[in-house]
């Protein structure tokens, strides 16, 4: 005898729509609406969850790049949008890097909490596939990073 045990798929929680976390003026703020989708973060990580992560990535981002940014702000950039760089769709490609590495960060945060919760043998076999994700997400961070302070990426193989 078999059983079945029928579930929903967890949906992304119904979010204001103008859910987002303010930055501090000369980044731009982050729209978690959109991280959630670009991401494809299910309804497993509430909105409570989302934003807290989003802020914690947020504060990471921005100290990385604290040097950098007193740097173009002695240059007259008033905030990330105005540094020149090219335009794709309209935004600039720093903009874009920038909520990159905070997306990016978050959902590796993220990642690592949740896949912590279940301590059967599948869940571990589990655990251990999202590693690399985790992995991958982390690498998507320092990327974007070197990628806004011009810094080339470097891939650094033991021989």
């Amino acid at each position: 005898m078999s059983s079945f045990i029928a579930t929903a798929s967890p949906t992304a929680p119904a979010s204001p729509a103008d859910a987002a976390v303010a930055n501090d003026g000369w980044f731009p703020d982050i729209d978690l609406n959109d991280l959630r989708e670009t991401m494809r973060l299910d309804g497993t990580v509430t909105l409570e969850r989302l934003r807290l992560a989003a802020a914690d990535a947020i504060v990471s981002i921005n100290e990385e790049l604290r040097a950098w940014q007193a740097t173009q702000r002695a240059a007259g950039h008033v905030d990330l949008a105005n540094v020149q760089a090219m335009k794709v769709d309209g935004i600039s490609a720093l903009v874009l890097r920038y909520r990159r590495a905070v997306y990016h960060q978050t959902r590796a945060d993220l990642t690592e909490q949740y896949r912590s919760y279940d301590a059967t043998k599948s869940g571990s076999q589990h655990a251990e596939d999202l590693e690399s994700t985790i992995s991958e997400s982390r690498r998507n961070v320092r990327w974007a990073l070197n990628d806004i302070r011009g810094i080339p990426r470097s891939t650094i193989e033991l021989i």
